[in-house]
């Protein structure tokens, strides 16, 4: 229930003080539902366990849980003095989170709920203004805002709110088997300076730096670890060239007019072939500023000004021209140099020594559980969301004196299954949801059926996402024996394990308890599943980045000096269509367009540098 852990990482009154430092404004974004390819949306999963509850929708008890959350870490912020009438750096707060995208399906409920959370948010008395995304009927005084690639043509539902932009997308997420996605640094800035041309007044990037999902936080299903989104400082913190210094030299031309911007007469005069020339200006000074774009997915054009001057504007492109008649800026003119992050080998000076340890799982393979149900328990119902890792345990009698051909039948929710029968490992299979058929021998007397069921990350999105489900829910689990009837076991006595005994030993752990489990051989076990492996090394000095390498792994969890870097899954290999070594910008994004790293490995580079000690 209500435990909050603020340490470490998650001090985030800690990271306002530093933006605040930098001599940055902040959002803060509550939520408690945040989305962002998080896993569970950021819910934690016991409040889905609470009997009666509804996430997301007019349900008093969810209702109740999200208002304690959004009151707690208000009171946090005004304890922290770090709302901006108290001389802090939050400038505005967001409550939900792009709520009316999936709206529709909770009907009045959800109409009702939006309503509360304006409600429930204006009383909390922050002194700033509250938004809404993606919510176009957000009730006074919430102003709603938009979210995506383009947000010029975004009008919000009253004439008196801002213009404003949470979200400007400058990459995409990546699952695994993907390939990596690029949104060019002329499309970004062509959306960043459109939308400035078109009355906006505050503009968002989602991410400008990207980061990592440590642990088991990476959403799902099967979103990768890495959250780099192409992002223009990227996953380690250097720059993304040239996005960064693009986007950077786009900032102080847009700066030039920030005064004309907020406070000027704005009028536009239409060329044709779309190009459009936006002039902002003060009347009494007669200061000018103007945006002349070309939104043209193919033809260049060159505009004639009169005593202003000619240009040349490529197709979908923007040029800022400070006092109408000085080309200072043009979106698709990038004179940034590109720069390739190079990894380099670190040389250790020795090969690295290993060390393995098997994961016993001699009890499960025995039925051997902590609880029984004669049902198909959801997989997050059971785990609590402990552990990726759910064993679902059962046996069948087989009164004959001979044994029998069969075949095992699962109806899996997702999203990985391991089947076992009599100890025998007899298939393996992956998906969304998917049906597992392999064939299994029944022997005579007692027959034991072990299903490892593993989640990839909790789902984040969509109308109901919190419901799931996951894992065999329900199943159907069906043995069809030759020439016999075929035998429905979803009801049968279940047993159920949560976690692996590895997992509840710590092994991952170098001050583990447990050091008699691992073993030194000349010979590492390779490609057999359930292995524990280990290794030490020293890094050497210097400031650089340092990431790790898991190209060769199969599927699984690493973790350094006992700190969790992630799932891992190498063998994920992104398919070898649609990559190519060029990219127009031109025309609307889409994370199809521009992929490369075709028939690579969605992942295999892992950043540790907050966990390593030097």
């Amino acid at each position: 229930g209500d435990q909050y852990d603020f340490s470490g990482n998650l001090d985030f009154i800690k990271f306002f003080k530093l933006v605040q430092e930098a001599g940055l404004y902040a959002i803060i974004r509550i939520g408690p539902y945040v989305c962002s390819e998080w896993n569970y949306g950021g819910f934690p999963v016991w409040l889905h366990n609470i009997p009666g509850i509804q996430l997301r929708t007019n349900n008093e008890i969810y209702k109740n849980e999200m208002q304690i959350f959004t009151t707690k870490i208000v009171n946090m912020c005004k304890e922290a003095n770090l709302f901006a009438p108290q001389g802090g750096p939050i400038i505005l707060a967001q409550i939900e989170n792009e709520y009316g995208n999936i709206m529709g399906p909770y009907k009045e409920a959800g109409k009702s709920y939006i309503n509360w959370c304006a409600q429930m948010a204006t009383s909390q008395n922050i002194g700033v203004p509250w938004i809404m995304c993606q919510q176009s009927d957000a009730p006074q005084p919430m102003i709603n805002t938009c979210n995506g690639f383009y947000c010029d043509e975004f009008v919000p539902n009253n004439p008196k709110s801002p213009k404003m932009w949470t979200e400007n997308w400058t990459g995409w997420f990546k699952k695994w088997g993907d390939k990596d996605p690029h949104r060019t640094p002329q499309d970004v800035s062509f959306a960043v300076a459109r939308f400035f041309q078109a009355g906006g007044v505050l503009q968002n990037y989602y991410m400008y730096h990207g980061g990592t999902n440590f642990g088991r936080d990476a959403g799902g299903p099967f979103i990768i670890t890495s959250y780099d989104y192409d992002a223009p400082l990227d996953e380690y913190g250097n720059l993304n060239q040239p996005k960064w210094g693009h986007l950077k030299q786009l900032h102080e031309a847009i700066k030039l007019g920030e005064k004309l911007l907020t406070s000027g007469n704005v009028t536009t005069k239409q060329f044709g072939n779309g190009v459009n020339l936006t002039t902002y200006s003060n009347t009494t000074s007669g200061e000018r500023f103007c945006f002349l774009s070309n939104t043209n997915t193919s033809q260049d054009a060159n505009v004639d000004l009169q005593q202003d001057g000619k240009y040349f504007v490529p197709a979908w492109s923007v040029s800022i021209l400070h006092g109408c008649n000085k080309e200072v800026y043009n979106t698709a003119k990038v004179n940034t140099e590109t720069t390739v992050m190079v990894k380099k080998p670190i040389e250790l000076g020795t090969k690295l020594s290993w060390m393995w340890a098997q994961e016993t799982i001699r009890d499960t393979l025995h039925g051997k559980g902590r609880f029984n149900a004669t049902k198909l328990i959801e997989q997050k119902e059971a785990t609590s969301d402990e552990s990726d890792y759910l064993w679902y345990m059962t046996s069948i009698e087989n009164m004959g004196k001979s044994s029998h051909n069969a075949t095992l039948y699962v109806k899996s929710s997702g999203q990985v299954l391991h089947a076992y029968v009599n100890s025998k490992h007899i298939g393996s299979q992956f998906g969304y949801d998917f049906e597992f058929k392999q064939p299994a021998i029944l022997r005579p007397g007692k027959n034991f059926l072990t299903l490892l069921s593993a989640t990839v990350g909790l789902q984040n999105y969509g109308e109901f996402f919190d419901l799931g489900p996951e894992g065999l829910a329900g199943g159907p689990v069906e043995l069809n024996v030759d020439g016999m009837a075929s035998l429905n076991l979803s009801s049968n006595i279940w047993n159920y394990k949560v976690g692996l005994n590895g997992e509840a030993k710590r092994l991952y752990d170098p001050n583990s308890p447990h050091p008699q489990i691992w073993k030194s051989s000349k010979k590492l076990p390779i490609g057999k599943p359930m292995k524990w492996y280990r290794t030490s090394f020293k890094i050497p000095p210097g400031t650089s980045p340092v990431v790790v390498d898991l190209q060769g792994m199969g599927k699984g969890h690493a973790w350094v000096n006992g700190n969790s870097l992630g799932r891992y899954w190498p063998s994920q290999i992104a398919d070898t269509n649609g990559c190519s070594d060029t990219c127009d910008y031109r025309g609307e994004y889409k994370p199809e367009k521009c992929v490369t790293n075709c028939g690579n490995p969605s992942q295999r580079w892992y950043n540790f540098n907050h966990f390593l000690q030097q």
